[in-house]
């Protein structure tokens, strides 16, 4: 049972005691819960050096944890960078000794070591540490919903909407999406952070990004919901009197081995499809001579504009009235198709215009779908 105990309110961000203890209070005080465990008895930490003290607390018939949030962010934030508390502290704008205190009195409170320790450094995650490390994880991400949820309501209308996704989907997919729900929503406050796939979802996980769009990886991470929301082909990219312009003119079909004999210029792995290149010739026991790789399409255009080799972007990459310096060719014979994917963080409670948005993005994701999506256990498949 977890209820909120008000007598305990003047517990602080910072200094994690109550008041009328000698710490001092700070303006903005972090909101604690107590979770009471009902007949708890016989139990043992084997890796906790402080058995008696955690025996003296269960040996009751009840027993009460007091937490505060900054306790958890300080657990949270250390796993996420490495157990590295100077660069937490600085994640969480406090000091490292009130990153080590937060996390001290968390143990005490639990009566467990969370971390292996080596001297004063932290190397790891104990066994009960590994355990409550989810825990707390969901615990946070409950405590971001209910603020969502409460926004949503008092709020209606007005927010911020935080997209994480590629070069390629920033530049190239999102543009009507974006226009569209800006329209629709003049209210809401739209960021957009660009990165690689696994940025993407990076951002995704710490719960930075409300939405991430990529064609790559996004579907790797268990704790992502990954919906699939269009295909797409590649095109081989050449100036307007290339050799394989002309053969395209006349009606000759480009093969793996022609496009083989010219160096080429196309994206960095991981990135906008650039695996299924690489199988491809793979698969045709080929090899090609990469000259140039690059994040961008726009960069990639510019190299094959200077004469540096034949480029192969996605297709949604080229325009025929803006790119009039290049002749695109059709390759979804040589290349599989790409599948772009909307991920979510798993458990995440989403406000009334993040639907809209998505719909925006992709029609087929209606709020049903998504709602349904978010609800289903890993491993489910959703196509549409």
């Amino acid at each position: 049972m977890i209820h909120y105990d008000p007598e305990q309110s003047a517990r602080t961000e910072e200094s994690g005691h109550c008041e009328g203890t000698a710490g001092t209070r700070q303006r903005r005080q972090a909101p604690l819960f107590a979770i009471r465990l009902s007949k708890v008895r016989n139990s043992r930490c084997p890796t906790s050096k402080r058995h008696s003290k955690f025996e003296s607390r269960i040996s009751n018939r009840h027993w009460r944890v007091f937490v505060n949030f900054q306790q958890l962010r300080s657990v949270r934030e250390t796993v996420r960078q490495g157990f590295n508390l100077t660069t937490v502290a600085e994640v969480l704008h406090t000091s490292q000794p009130g990153v080590s205190r937060q996390i001290r009195e968390l143990e005490d409170e639990l009566g467990i070591e969370i971390f292996v320790r080596a001297g004063k450094r932290l190397t790891g995650l104990t066994p009960p540490g590994e355990t409550v490390q989810p825990i707390i994880e969901r615990l946070l991400q409950e405590a971001d919903n209910l603020k969502r949820a409460g926004e949503d309501f008092a709020s209606a209308g007005r927010g911020v909407l935080t997209i994480a996704a590629t070069h390629s989907q920033a530049r190239y997919a999102l543009p009507p999406a974006v226009r569209d729900f800006s329209a629709m929503h003049p209210e809401v406050s739209l960021r957009l952070h660009q990165g690689s796939p696994k940025q993407v979802a990076e951002l995704l996980l710490a719960g930075e990004a409300d939405i991430g769009v990529a064609t790559e990886a996004l579907a790797d991470y268990p704790d992502l919901i990954a919906l699939p929301s269009y295909q797409w082909t590649h095109c081989v990219i050449v100036p307007p009197h290339h050799a394989l312009a002309e053969e395209a003119l006349r009606g000759v079909t480009l093969t793996l081995s022609r496009l083989a004999q010219f160096p080429i210029i196309t994206y960095e792995p991981g990135f906008t499809g650039r695996s299924h290149i690489d199988d491809a010739f793979k698969r045709q026991g080929m090899s090609f001579n990469l000259v140039l790789s690059a994040m961008d399409a726009d960069v990639i255009k510019t190299y094959v504009d200077l004469g540096m080799g034949v480029g192969i972007i996605a297709g949604m990459a080229y325009d025929e009235a803006r790119d009039t310096h290049l002749r695109a060719i059709d390759a979804r014979h040589l290349f599989a198709s790409n599948m772009t994917r909307l991920a979510l963080r798993r458990g995440s409670f989403l406000r009334s215009y993040v639907y809209d948005f998505i719909q925006s993005f992709a029609s087929p994701l209606t709020r049903d779908l998504v709602e349904r999506s978010l609800a289903a256990a890993p491993g489910t498949r959703f196509d549409i």
